[in-house]
């Protein structure tokens, strides 16, 4: 059953049983990583569902992203373990709404774009990661107990689990080959689940995590004293936690854009992510971002709009008020099969495939990006670093690269034909290719096919017009482009930078 959907701005074919059913299996993966993040950072289970919730309905409706999945996702939960431990839960509820606002206010001066500067081994890095925690992750549902106390199963409990799980994997992997109209994702958890059910089998179940049983997100305004005092004390969590969710959501966009070969719209998602993220503060959630597991499960099973991530969390709130009896009886094996599947389709299998033909410095930058995701959990910081150490190979690379043809004309007259962008990096080689003692009467500096962008930049000017100055012979700059001229021009006050009109060659700079 085909039909046309228009919510707001988005008008596309969507098949309704395809966005349904991915909204289900979507659901099924969100309610035990939810649970299990928000009891990691000191919060009631429904502080995690309700953050599922929120998230996923509002970036569903509003986001400029459709098919991509939000929720209560462990990255910006983490950045809250440690106000959570001083200042208790309210501060909290407190610090996602600012976050919130901070998100919004990106969105709203289009700052989105600048997700542009993130490179592709970095992308490669962060998918990476991702996926080996996702995957790890998984290794921890083998474990009794929480906290300190927990332990690895052992015997008859570990090899029914492990079986559990090899069986939802092979139904994952096998059973598109019959058929692609249901999410083999969903039937491997139905047929788990009745399994179990059918056997009596006893192994772990959601039950086990926490129970998910409650009522509709309660509006509640935090309650904390306005005062400078209590900003100073949230506003660094809320700063790193609004960076950290904006950078793992426009990489999942990002990503999901490959998938899809279409385009999201950043600025639109950011919006989105800042509006969820401050109604979580006022209705009980702990926030969140995207997450690129689920985005892929939802992808997975065929989803390409809206409707599945309305599905998914309209699910997870009836679950709550009315369907927690039975999901809570779903076996963790089950959906540790399914996110194990994840974390092998999450990862970037061609990185590997092109290892050796990629530049070291590439490579190194993937691996690093991806360590310190799997190391530190932080998303934000792995980025941060794999994007400066891209663009200092870059710019020490594009410093090596710039040169000068030379030749006299039939005047006498010398040029210097500079190739390459002249700035901070390369200004050093840039001087050496000037031979001040041998060169004639009249220099002419051609800068066709280069360009001047920095203080850096104008000060080697400086040097060498004043270098020709004292060998008393004469300077022209040529073919100067028009902001290169209005950075010199704006260098006056600072440096002994003079830019004139020459009718030979239309702008000259003569110290003199």
């Amino acid at each position: 059953m085909k039909a046309y959907l228009n919510l707001f701005d988005f008008k596309q074919k969507v098949d309704y049983k395809t966005e349904v059913l991915a909204g289900l299996t979507v659901a099924m993966t969100m309610i035990p990583e939810s649970l299990s993040f928000a009891i990691l950072a000191g919060f009631s289970p429904l502080t995690g569902l309700y953050a599922a919730f929120l998230m996923g309905l509002i970036t569903a409706i509003l986001g400029g992203r459709p098919g991509m999945v939000s929720g209560g996702a462990g990255a910006t939960v983490v950045v809250l373990i440690a106000l959570m431990q001083s200042n208790g839960i309210e501060y909290v509820f407190a610090a996602v709404v600012l976050a919130g606002i901070i998100q919004l206010l990106v969105g709203v001066f289009r700052l989105g774009k600048f997700i542009r500067l993130v490179p592709q081994p970095v992308m490669y890095g962060f998918v990476n990661g991702l996926a080996v925690i996702i995957f790890m992750a998984q290794i921890e549902q083998f474990k009794v107990g929480t906290g300190s106390g927990a332990g690895w199963l052992s015997g008859s409990a570990l090899w029914i689990m492990l079986g559990l799980v090899l069986l939802t994997i092979a139904i994952v992997v096998l059973f598109p080959k019959l058929t692609k109209a249901v999410p083999a994702s969903l039937v491997a958890i139905i047929v788990v689940f009745l399994i179990v059910i059918g056997f009596n089998i006893d192994t772990k179940t959601v039950k086990d995590i926490a129970s998910i049983s409650g009522g509709f997100p309660p509006f509640h305004i935090p309650e904390v004293p306005f005062s400078l005092d209590m900003l100073k004390i949230i506003f660094p969590y809320s700063l790193v936690m609004a960076g950290v969710g904006l950078i793992e959501s426009l990489l999942t966009l990002n990503v999901v854009d490959e998938i899809t070969a279409t385009k999201g719209r950043g600025n639109k998602e950011a919006v989105a992510q800042g509006t969820a993220n401050i109604a979580n503060g006022f209705f009980t959630g702990m926030g969140g971002c995207a997450m690129i597991a689920q985005s892929f499960v939802n992808l997975a099973a065929g989803s390409r709009a809206r409707l599945s991530g309305i599905v998914a969390a309209l699910t997870i709130l009836m679950i709550i008020l009315f369907g927690a009896p039975v999901i809570e009886r779903v076996p963790m094996a089950a959906l540790t099969g399914v996110m194990i599947m994840v974390a092998i389709g999450t990862f970037e299998w061609i990185s590997l495939r092109i290892v050796n033909k990629m530049p070291r410095h590439d490579i190194a930058v993937g691996i690093l990006v991806a360590v310190i995701t799997v190391w530190l959990h932080n998303l934000a910081l792995a980025v941060l670093v794999g994007v400066i150490i891209s663009a200092l190979v870059f710019a020490w690379e594009s410093a090596k690269r710039i040169r000068a043809r030379k030749y006299t004309d039939d005047r006498g007259v010398k040029h210097y034909e500079i190739f390459g962008p002249l700035f901070f990096g390369s200004t050093t080689t840039f001087l050496e290719k000037f031979e001040v003692a041998n060169d004639p009467a009249e220099v002419i500096v051609d800068f066709k096919e280069s360009r001047v962008t920095d203080m850096s930049a104008i000060e080697a000017l400086s040097k060498l017009t004043e270098r020709y100055h004292k060998a008393g012979k004469k300077l022209h700059l040529q073919h100067l482009s028009e902001d290169c001229r209005l950075l010199l021009k704006n260098a006056e006050s600072v440096i002994d930078v003079n830019v004139l009109e020459d009718p030979s060659y239309k702008v000259a700079t003569d110290k003199g």
